[in-house]
């Protein structure tokens, strides 16, 4: 295991759970800074919080849309991506629309990806593909879409489905997407030995609810994101 890579600066810290409390979110953004993390991710009701909380800090506030299912109307993400961006989002994490993904609707999945990139201009866009239910052709459909709309980064998982990230979707999408774009590994990344093997097959972002754990190099039994 590589011992010299800086953990901190590839995790987004995050909590997306529907009872997170205004203590836990406080929290959250405490760790964030005392452990340097590159972002917290907050559900977008939690932005304007993590802002006051993280203000003159160097963390990053990323917050998720169209979360966790990604059906929504693309209006729908549009409007939230830009709200989220007012209130303080930095970085922006959007969930495609699997099941027109499934339905074959390729320019309709585009047509909302292109959406949200538009709302968010300049401000960093992940693309959450929901890996654990796509084929491997599915995922270079996708992958392929985002890189020739020049988004930011891809994303292997919202952590609210049926499984997490694998070695093997990130290694897909890192070749898929070429060397110069951004690949985020979420759902299930709780040990320094998984986010290790993560970044080694091509992850340059970390999406856990475990960094505290990473950074240390504890182990986490936890079962969250």
């Amino acid at each position: 295991m590589n011992q010299s890579i800086r953990y901190e600066q590839y995790i987004d810290h995050t909590l997306l759970a529907m009872n997170a409390t205004e203590q836990q979110i406080i929290q959250l953004c405490r760790e964030a800074r005392e452990y340097r993390f590159f972002a917290v991710c907050v559900n977008s009701g939690y932005v304007p919080l993590a802002s006051a909380q993280l203000a003159g800090s160097s963390v990053k506030i990323c917050s998720v849309i169209g979360f966790p299912l990604g059906a929504c109307l693309t209006s729908v993400k549009a409007f939230e991506a830009k709200a989220a961006i007012a209130a303080g989002a930095q970085e922006i994490d959007m969930v495609i629309n699997v099941g027109w993904l499934k339905n074959g609707w390729i320019d309709e999945v585009t047509a909302d990806i292109k959406a949200v990139k538009d709302a968010c201009a300049s401000t960093t866009l992940k693309v959450i593909l929901e890996t654990c239910l796509l084929s491997d052709q599915e995922i270079v459909q996708v992958c392929e879409i985002c890189r020739d709309l020049q988004v930011d980064f891809v994303k292997t998982s919202t952590g609210f489905s049926t499984g997490g990230a694998t070695v093997e979707h990130v290694a897909l999408m890192r070749s898929t997407v070429g060397p110069d774009m951004g690949v985020k590994a979420s759902g299930g990344v709780r040990s320094r030995e998984t986010a290790a093997v993560m970044i080694d097959a091509g992850a340059t972002r970390i999406g856990t609810s475990s960094g505290v754990s990473i950074v240390s190099g504890q182990q986490n039994g936890s079962s969250g994101y």
